[in-house]
């Protein structure tokens, strides 16, 4: 003789949770997609062109992470050149040739942080990708059948 488990109140409970799971990840998605497009307008709204002497995206508008990482590896080049290779920390404090130092690394380190930033809203994007697949598994998970069980075995709860 067999009878079935109830497991109807713990289904309902898994399901709700992949339900919210699967929307945190659609939020997640959203989010880090509105964020990587602020940043590329933003970065468009600057007309920065990349460097037609860059190792790659030469010409091209700097709107990606690709092309803002291509501009600000050019704009180190430069600098180092116009310094005869000197950084902002070796130049003397009355060296003229410092405030090239300087404003080459000010405009590397902006271009760098719109390349992290692209970083964080593709990682936001990933995460809300394994969320919702996430969710996903749980409300599968949640909607299988009832189990049934012998009485003559023992039924583990938890």
């Amino acid at each position: 003789m067999s009878s079935v488990v109830a497991t109807t109140d713990r289904s309902k409970g898994i399901r709700i949770v992949g339900l919210l799971t699967i929307i945190a990840g659609a939020l997640l998605i959203v989010a880090g997609g509105v964020t990587w497009g602020a940043v590329s307008a933003k970065l468009s709204d600057e007309r920065i062109t990349v460097s037609e002497d860059a190792a790659a995206f030469g010409g091209q508008t700097v709107n990606t992470p690709w092309a803002a990482f291509a501009q600000a590896d050019i704009i180190n080049e430069h600098a180092l050149a116009a310094t005869d290779g000197k950084t902002y920390a070796e130049l003397g404090k009355e060296d003229p040739l410092r405030a090239t130092a300087m404003n080459g690394s000010f405009l590397r380190a902006s271009l760098f942080t719109s390349v992290v930033a692209f970083g964080v809203a593709a990682l936001v994007m990933g995460l809300g990708v394994l969320f919702v697949l996430t969710g996903w598994a749980f409300r599968a998970i949640g909607s299988r059948p009832a189990v049934a069980a012998d009485d003559a075995s023992p039924v583990l709860t938890v």
